[in-house]
């Protein structure tokens, strides 16, 4: 995970009463976004290329 170095990790706003079960997002490297658990921060990521994480955020939102 050493290209995840100097990540800066994100929850969703939506993410609030939910006991901790969310995950958090790295959108600041460049080329890459990065998801993790968020109840597991030092377990595996996984990583999509901008155009990619775009695309699936507009497919759940509705705005594909």
């Amino acid at each position: 995970m050493d290209e995840l170095t100097g990540a800066r990790w994100r929850k969703s706003s939506r993410s609030s009463s939910n006991g901790g079960a969310c995950v958090e997002v790295a959108d600041n490297l460049p080329g890459t976004v990065a998801v993790r658990d968020s109840k597991d921060p030092h377990g595996p990521a996984l990583t999509f290329t901008p155009t990619s994480w775009h695309t699936f955020v507009a497919g759940l939102t509705g705005r594909a």
